[in-house]
């Protein structure tokens, strides 16, 4: 296995990392609560590389939430439309990244690796590659049906089979669907409602990116250690892995070439247990950013070794847990205030009711001067519910910090 670098270069302090960090991801500019544009949610994006999408829907869609909390409010609807709509005005495509992601279609030929991979076996569940190994004639039966017929999701399959469990459980036709949609001979058209909607590659994105040239799979994975690197600011081999998770060795290899080559410095962070790398270019905000409530699924969170180890904030996903274990609540968003994690809060959407109630609000032993902080998340939970059409916030719960929100919002 290839070594790392030495990393005797740029010395950080652990302020700086975590600032570097925040302007990487978008945290160094202003927010507004009118609704932002469509160059404002291409470029927040842009700097993110990709959006994980999660089925969780208590709140909102997840991968709505990262570009809410960089840019404001902004119409969801807009995001969809590039995201989903074929020809032209695509912006997007939806593969396997950091788990399911949205990704800008300028990544869509640093992916073809991995979808050769993933026919050869290898980064895909094992048991999809086998069900597509062992079922051929009906994996290449669906691939001919979609081709006939158009965007289809699984269950409008002639065939879709029964499905083999609980609501997880995926039939025959989902499961040739997802074998195909990892391999690339389908692509997601769109989503109806969370459901994919599959069809050919060749209906749904622009002829340009297909026809673009193809990087062989060492310089596809440099170019997303590079990607990571520039959304990261200042990370660890593992922290440039995991982005797009992507294999060691090969991580590995790209590191040290980038290195050579000048677009990662070798850096040394306080604190910090293993080397770390600097993008080259990376810079801090002049002043920290705004206050905002993170999804879970969010860049600046979703690496939890991570998180602990830049803002010394311990989060968890919770809504897998079952209820008499849970700590905090079901869906549990961490809230940035002036660069800093200073709490958590558990979020739900009634629609039904049209209000948003906040079933729990916990601040971090850490904060000395509660009435600043709980402010300026009254504020963003208005912020929220008008982004999210509610009309009310209700917030639950008799601690203190409960009741002075609470007290807050009411004036």
């Amino acid at each position: 296995m290839p070594t790392l670098p030495d990393t005797a270069g740029v010395s950080l302090s652990a302020d700086d990392a975590r600032h570097l960090f925040l302007a990487a991801q978008g945290f160094g500019g202003r927010r507004t609560a009118a609704a932002s544009r469509w160059p404002q949610i291409e470029a927040a994006v842009a700097r993110m590389a990709l959006l994980q999408i999660d089925s969780v829907n208590i709140l909102v869609r997840s991968h709505y939430l990262p570009v809410f909390s960089r840019i404001g409010a902004y119409p969801r609807a807009a995001l969809d439309t590039r995201a989903f709509e074929s020809g032209k005005r695509r912006a997007f495509f939806e593969f396997w990244a950091h788990e399911a992601s949205l990704l800008p279609l300028e990544l869509y030929p640093l992916m073809k690796w991995r979808m050769r991979r993933a026919a050869a076996g290898s980064g895909i569940y094992g048991g999809v590659h086998r069900f597509a190994s062992e079922n051929a004639p009906y994996v290449a039966a669906v691939l001919a049906e979609i081709g006939a017929r158009g965007a289809l999701a699984a269950s409008e399959l002639d065939d879709p089979g029964e499905r083999s469990g609980p609501w997880w459980g995926w039939h025959k036709g989902k499961t040739a669907l997802e074998y195909l949609f990892w391999t690339g001979e389908v692509t997601t058209a769109f989503r109806r409602g969370f459901e994919r909607v599959y069809d050919l590659p060749e209906r749904v994105l622009p002829a340009a990116i297909l026809a673009a040239p193809e990087p062989n799979e060492s310089d596809a994975i440099r170019s997303l250690v590079a990607r990571s690197a520039v959304a990261l600011g200042v990370a660890t081999e593992v922290d440039l892995r995991d982005y797009f998770r992507l294999p060691v060795t090969e991580t590995r290899q790209a590191i040290a070439a980038l290195v050579e080559e000048g677009t990662l410095l070798p850096a040394t962070v306080a604190g910090w247990r293993h080397p770390a790398f600097l993008a080259a270019g990376a810079s801090s905000p002049g002043k920290l950013g705004p206050s905002g409530l993170l999804s879970p699924f969010d860049p600046l969170v979703w690496h939890r070794p991570r998180t602990e180890r830049i803002f010394d904030f311990h989060y968890r996903l919770e809504f897998y847990t079952p209820g008499p274990k849970r700590v905090f609540g079901y869906f549990v968003m961490p809230f940035l205030y002036r660069g800093a994690l200073v709490g958590r809060v558990d979020l739900k959407a009634d629609r039904a009711a049209s209000v948003l109630r906040v079933p729990g609000v916990f601040l971090e032993p850490k904060v000395k001067r509660s009435e600043p902080v709980l402010a300026a998340l009254a504020a963003e939970l208005v912020h929220l519910a008008t982004w999210l059409e509610l009309g009310e916030i209700a917030i639950g719960g008799t601690d203190a910090a409960a009741l002075s929100l609470s007290a807050m919002l009411s004036r």
